[in-house]
């Protein structure tokens, strides 16, 4: 049953491999990942069988035992050296979770553990590379991002023997050689890796300061690059995008639930697809009051509440479906909108915001978020503008710079069009506050 999961991740790969081959004739000189961040795998080098299940970015099962461990001096800490915060989100409790509960009484030299790149690099070379790049490891909670290595004091407070983790390299360096992968010469190196929000920040030329890009998946990311690492308890943490010839940092705010709420509230409407939601919800031109909150696992950026519930509020007997399906939407722009006002307040400007992702189909949504924004927002002309960012590293580190993003234009942009901005603003940071209150 453990294995099942690695299997799926790895036939993922091996059909999306099979997918570019099939497109024609491909010369391929190098591989590049982009991956899934902060979930966690832990296998036997011995054999690369399983150990326990893979704990996906969303488990919520360390939460509790988190919170045991949340005092001033170790938030302090983590904060220093990895600009985050503690939380189940990130992958340190999940390590510590899968070697408690899956590997008591294994030999630890014959444990590996790592992230979902991590995991990758192993199956792909045969098992001969345990390696993640800096900007996988830095969502861990283990990896100093100024020192740039693994850090004793932080693997002794989530209580990881660093024994078990992966080597980490540069997001452009050499990652090995593909072993056995259908498609792919075997010797093909691997030349780049990068976590998927990162590599799409990377793809669409966010490398400045002032440009931010959201990532509209499951959750959504919004990120935006910094001149310096700072650490400090902000709610939009610091963290490490990529590292080359020398670390780029940015800042990031996490939402737990945006394309999952789309889903869910799909699902609760008796509707098949989430484009059926989206058409739905654009039979109205707005909520009508409703408000969607959707804190199914609590909330993450800005507001970092895991003890806050989903809530749905002001319904009235003049409700419909439609304003649901409406309010769902809007969830999913409002909290974008909440972890952009935290950076401008902190002064850091933002001239640009760019999306990418697969919401991003939607014309309704992407209005809705360039109204609340009160901005324009540009699209990516592709919606996995993750892997074109991955591959443009690795070509970079083939010996061939070039920056795409500045040669592809915004698939399409939005202006703002509501002049209701600031009133749907209220209500919205009204009802979180309102959440959080009665859920203390």
């Amino acid at each position: 049953m453990w294995g099942r999961v690695r299997f799926l991740i790895w036939a993922s790969v091996q059909s999306a491999v099979a997918q570019c081959v099939a497109e024609g004739a491909l010369d391929i000189v190098g591989l590049a990942l982009s991956t899934q961040r902060e979930s966690v795998l832990a296998w036997r080098r011995s054999t690369s069988s399983p150990i326990g299940p893979v704990l996906g970015w969303q488990d919520q099962r360390t939460a509790e035992w988190c919170s045991t461990i949340t005092s001033a001096d170790a938030a302090a800490l983590v904060s220093a050296r990895t600009g985050l915060r503690i939380d189940a989100m990130f992958s340190a409790p999940k390590i510590r979770w899968l070697l408690t509960h899956s590997a008591s009484g294994l030999d630890l030299a014959d444990v590996a553990v790592g992230t979902v790149d991590a995991w990758l690099t192993w199956r792909l070379t045969g098992g001969l590379v345990h390696a993640c790049d800096a900007g996988n490891a830095s969502r861990t909670l283990l990896y100093d991002v100024v020192d740039l290595a693994w850090s004793a004091e932080l693997c002794a407070l989530f209580e990881v023997p660093m024994a078990v983790l992966p080597e980490v390299r540069r997001s452009d360096g050499s990652f090995g050689e593909v072993h056995d992968l259908p498609g792919i010469p075997a010797g093909t190196p691997i030349v780049a890796v990068l976590a998927d929000s990162h590599a799409a920040l990377f793809g669409q030329g966010c490398t400045t300061p002032g440009l931010a890009k959201a990532t509209y998946g499951t959750g959504t990311s919004v990120m935006t690059p910094v001149a310096a690492f700072v650490g400090g308890d902000s709610p939009v943490p610091a963290t490490l995008a990529w590292l080359t010839d020398q670390p780029t940092f940015a800042r990031e705010g996490n939402i737990l639930s945006s394309g999952s709420t789309l889903t869910w509230t799909a699902d609760l409407l008796g509707l098949e697809h989430v484009s059926d939601l989206v058409e739905l919800a654009a039979e109205v031109d707005s909520s009508a009051g409703v408000i969607m909150v959707p804190a199914f696992t609590g909330l993450g950026a800005p507001h970092w509440d895991r003890t806050v519930q989903a809530s749905l509020t002001g319904l009235s007997s003049g409700s419909t479906r439609a304003h649901v399906a409406r309010a769902a939407v809007e969830a999913v722009a409002h909290q974008v909108c909440d972890i952009v006002d935290v950076i401008e307040a902190d002064g850091k400007p933002l001239t640009t915001l760019r999306a990418d992702g697969g919401a991003t189909a939607s014309n309704l949504l992407m209005q809705t978020q360039a109204d609340l924004l009160g901005r324009r927002l540009e699209v990516a002309d592709v919606a996995e503008v993750s892997a074109l960012g991955a591959a443009q590293l690795g070509w970079s580190s083939l010996g061939h710079p070039a920056n795409w993003a500045e040669t592809r234009s915004p698939s399409r942009s939005f202006e703002p069009g509501s002049t209701d901005r600031e009133t749907r603003r209220e209500a919205w940071r009204a009802e979180i506050e309102w959440s959080r209150t009665r859920s203390r």
